[in-house]
């Protein structure tokens, strides 16, 4: 909601201006010049990017619409289910942990959390650092270089559509330029008509430009720097994940492994002394077999 609130603003500013200067909305409306940058600017985006790129790329622009997922809720169930899970793995060994990670949708405690459970990439993330405490040998050295690999290899994934985005932000001016001297050529072609079809070519001309500057630096500039703050809320819920189960296999307690992974996150989204208390009281690991 943020993002169509900032583009309302943004566009509502510019046109506000415009027109209280004297301009006539109407003025701004030549569908060529936006057939122009536009269809140039979707054409570099594909040629310079992968499919899967892409596809991620149109994913994060639809998920900055909705906001971040990655709020104090989501933090408190993945405690919530931190601690019931490593509470029966201290009852009932290591082992016991084994259907929930090979199967956490028919799992009875997972599916209690629906923003864990519902969301794949945060179950997926989730499962794979939980699989890694099966092996009741693996050293916590080992644990750590096996989880910065795979978050090495996220944070990679989530760099290559914003990459994509801002240079297509960095290549709209230019495409507004483009569009602007066809629109020089077309006027240069009724050089001796009337001076107001010459007036109208020319300020033709001249939105391309505008629309060229205002596309990039009033809305696709932005949207890459929201899928940047994106990117990094989804790296540091995994990166919380990470260090709550490496504080488990150096054999801290549950709750003073939830700890170390609530004292590394932002002040908006860590739950506080008494939130965190809440979630321990109400979490109900099932009882032994």
């Amino acid at each position: 909601m943020l993002v169509i609130l900032g583009l309302i603003i943004v566009f509502g500013s510019v046109l506000g201006g415009f027109t209280i200067a004297g301009g006539s909305v109407g003025a701004l409306i030549h569908p060529s010049e936006l057939l122009t940058i536009g269809g140039a600017a979707l054409g570099a985006l594909i040629m310079m990017c992968p499919m899967k790129v892409l596809v991620d790329l149109i994913k994060g622009v639809l998920g900055s619409l909705k906001g971040s997922p990655y709020g104090k809720t989501s933090y408190k169930e993945l405690f919530g289910a931190f601690y019931e899970l490593f509470t029966v793995a201290r009852r009932d060994g290591l082992l016991a942990l084994d259907p929930h990670v090979n199967s956490p949708h028919d799992s009875a405690i997972i599916s209690k959390y629906p923003t864990l459970a519902k969301n794949h990439h945060n179950l997926a993330f989730f499962t794979s650092c939980l699989g890694l405490t099966l092996n009741s040998s693996m050293e916590s050295k080992v644990f750590s270089s096996f989880v910065d690999a795979e978050l090495n290899a996220i944070h990679e994934e989530h760099h290559a559509p914003i990459s994509v985005l801002q240079k297509t932000a960095d290549a709209l001016p230019g495409f507004g330029i483009v569009a602007a001297v066809l629109g020089i050529v077309i006027t240069m072609g009724a050089i001796n008509g009337p001076v107001e079809e010459i007036g109208h070519k020319v300020g033709a001309a001249l939105v391309g430009t505008f629309l060229g500057i205002l596309m990039s630096y009033g809305m696709f500039a932005p949207l890459a720097v929201k899928l940047e703050f994106n990117a990094h809320a989804e790296m540091m819920y995994f990166r919380t994940i990470a260090t709550v189960v490496g504080g488990f296999v150096d054999n801290l307690a549950p709750k003073e492994a939830i700890e170390l992974g609530r004292r590394g996150l932002g002040s908006d989204v860590r739950p506080n002394e008494k939130e965190i208390a809440e979630v321990f009281a109400n979490a109900k690991p099932p009882a032994a077999a």
